[in-house]
């Protein structure tokens, strides 16, 4: 009396068996071409997927005004092209714009002509004054900060992060010193990017330096995909590039100013290279020998868009049909 019920059951069994099998060569033609889409939409070249920016000036003090103008120029540059407040650090002595000696207050400018206050109502300073400390610097790369630290002085990357890390201030043969109460060394530099390898915390750096004998402070770099350039070589200096006689200081470095001057050409859609950028340095405008060091980076540099590393271009794709992900 049970044998019909267990061939009913059978039957239910192969069919359900025949069906399975009728869709698999579907999903099998289907599945790899739709793997091959989603992968040719998430690869850009680099392998990121979003950007951060860290800015530092180490200097402080009224003579300095040049440092603060050089961090708060490449500041604008980055939003401009697409980095948002929320993923940049900005560390600044901030005794600038209200200095009594500031002839303009609540201002910092770039160039004589005064055409562009880089203070303005929109900047927001994550590290300042006597916070800009070589221990605070180290802890922000490598996330070693306490429980307590609020959001905006995180580095929050990962390993799809493409990182531009920006330091200007006076510095020497493998240091670099912050406030002139302290320096951080070129091994300091070195461990430190060696922990964010480690910890998975960037997909591709560039370190981009504009001091004294800069390109000495990337020498001791052996972690991975990190591009780096400085501003002069051993033994020479880095100049300013001129003055405001009214305020009475230099307002910018030779070597910021010749980069900001092929990066305000660009915008977020630009497909110009980090190799177009390098090119454009001469040597006798900037009156020092900028260096560039490529021997960990994996990529050609005339692949290497600007935007990889100074904007964060968000790719959107509109398909016909939805993936249906299982």
């Amino acid at each position: 009396m049970r044998l019909p019920s267990l061939l009913r059951r059978l039957f239910l069994f192969l069919f359900s068996l025949a069906f399975l099998a009728f869709l698999t060569p579907a999903a099998n033609a289907d599945g790899p071409k739709d793997a091959e889409v989603v992968q040719e939409f998430f690869s850009n070249g680099s392998g990121h997927t979003n950007n951060w920016a860290v800015l530092v000036c180490t200097s402080r003090f009224w003579f300095n005004y040049r440092h603060i103008a050089n961090t708060l120029s490449m500041y604008r540059t980055v939003k401009r092209l697409g980095i948002p407040d929320s993923n940049i650090i900005l560390m600044l002595g901030d005794d600038v714009a209200c200095n009594p000696r500031n002839k303009f207050p609540a201002t910092v400018f770039n160039n004589a002509a005064r055409l562009l206050d880089l203070y303005g109502e929109n900047v927001e300073v994550d590290y300042r004054g006597y916070e800009v400390t070589v221990e605070n610097f180290i802890r922000m790369l490598t996330g070693r900060v306490s429980a307590d630290t609020p959001r905006s002085k995180r580095l929050l990357s990962d390993d799809r992060s493409n990182i531009l890390v920006y330091m200007t201030g006076h510095g020497g043969n493998e240091f670099l010193k912050f406030q002139d109460a302290e320096e951080i060394s070129a091994f300091d530099l070195a461990d430190a990017f060696r922990q964010m390898w480690e910890k998975r915390r960037y997909n591709e750096m560039l370190f981009m330096i504009d001091t004294c004998q800069a390109n000495t402070m990337y020498s001791k770099i052996m972690s991975p995909n990190i591009l780096a350039t400085g501003s002069s070589e051993l033994g020479e200096s880095s100049y300013s590039h001129h003055p405001d006689w009214d305020i009475g200081v230099a307002v910018i470095d030779s070597y910021t100013y010749y980069n900001l001057e092929f990066l305000e050409n660009i915008d977020m859609s630009s497909t110009k290279t980090l190799k177009d950028l390098f090119d454009s340095y001469d040597a006798e405008k900037i009156k020092s020998t900028p260096g560039i060091r490529s021997d960990l980076f994996r990529r050609p540099l005339d692949q290497v868009r600007v935007t990889d590393f100074f904007g964060s271009v968000q790719r959107v794709e509109l398909t016909p049909t939805r993936f249906i992900t299982t």
